[in-house]
């Protein structure tokens, strides 16, 4: 298989981040802040842009795509050596093809599809130290180093001119939508571009994992390693991409009147519900990662979990007095 970083490197300064991404200067675009990145696994790659959105994908024992080789090109990769590559997938899917079809079949029938994000805002890039107040903002609130969060540096004179930090919606490494928490005190605080039937954090999720937390907020999942529905509720088409992890799953409401629609909602879907006792403020997975940090919160989240309806009820309950007071 070619070694596509070793092109990438070839006169590019690049930054490697914790979770495999190895970034510098897009080669789809005329980027010169970084905002290219490729990520190599055991069996393939990934680039994305974050400038204009373009995306390429190579699996071994799958055809190059258009993408794929429009970016091998770009990179200086030979006609011979790409039309080798595709040989060598081909050679290696008459081997392990049958087994990947039949999983990729199973995963069909409950795997949603997302569109790749054909809208981002402009002149954005990652989030580093340089970027003080960003940076301070979500190390305050517990979001993890590697995940690719931007900010916008110019502004549209419009929505970009105030303080902001642009967080990725990804999907099987894919970039499907974003949302714009702004870190001034004006309205609105959130912009979100999303498609529906989207959970955010699936790219989170871990391979061993045996357990999903479903949250409300962004910030929740990103500081907890689970999944944000974005809402108070869970459409069925999340329901569904949910499921579809094959976990154990766990509805942690927020903890004001309009988390408790949330656990109708889980109820109805046979999930079970936690309803820890968090130290007074703390209303949402967040504040208890803040609070309690993040082992301390999975702490919590786990001896509160419930899968009786009784005892689901009786805790909402407590719960709902407890707000009123």
């Amino acid at each position: 298989m070619i070694d596509i970083l070793s092109f990438w490197k070839l006169g590019r300064k690049i930054k490697t981040t914790p979770s495999g991404w190895v970034s510098g200067n897009a080669i789809c675009c005329d980027d010169k802040r970084g905002r290219g990145g490729i990520k190599v696994s055991a069996n393939g790659w990934s680039y994305s842009c974050f400038n204009c959105q373009f995306t390429a994908s190579f699996v071994m024992g799958r055809g190059l795509g258009f993408r794929a080789r429009q970016l091998l090109t770009w990179l200086g990769v030979s006609d011979s050596d790409i039309d080798q590559l595709n040989l060598d997938s081909l050679r290696h899917r008459s081997v392990y093809g049958i087994i990947d079809d039949r999983q990729r079949v199973a995963m069909a029938i409950t795997d949603i599809k997302f569109d790749e994000c054909d809208e981002f805002p402009p002149f954005s890039e990652l989030v580093t130290p340089e970027h003080e107040a960003q940076w301070q903002y979500l190390r305050q609130r517990g979001v993890p180093e590697d995940y690719p969060v931007m900010t916008a540096i110019e502004n549209d004179g419009v929505h970009w001119v105030r303080p902001q930090v642009i967080i990725p919606f990804m999907h099987h490494d894919q970039v499907v939508g974003w949302c714009a928490r702004f870190l001034d005190n004006r309205q609105p605080r959130y912009i979100n571009h999303s498609q529906p039937g989207y959970v955010f954090g699936t790219d989170l999720q871990r391979p061993a994992w045996q357990h999903v937390i479903v949250t409300e907020g962004i910030f929740d999942a990103l500081s907890i390693g689970g999944l944000a529905l974005m809402h108070n509720t869970v459409s069925d088409a999340q329901a569904r991409l949910i499921r579809s992890l094959g976990r154990e799953v766990t509805v942690v409401p927020d903890q004001d009147r309009a988390g408790m629609d949330l656990v109708d909602r889980a109820l109805d879907l046979g999930w079970a519900v936690s309803m820890p006792e968090w130290p007074e403020g703390c209303k949402d997975v967040n504040d208890a990662v803040i609070c309690l940090g993040r082992v301390g919160a999975l702490l919590t989240i786990f001896q509160a979990r419930e899968t009786s309806r009784i005892k689901i009820e009786m805790k909402r309950k407590q719960l709902a007095k407890r707000l009123l007071s």
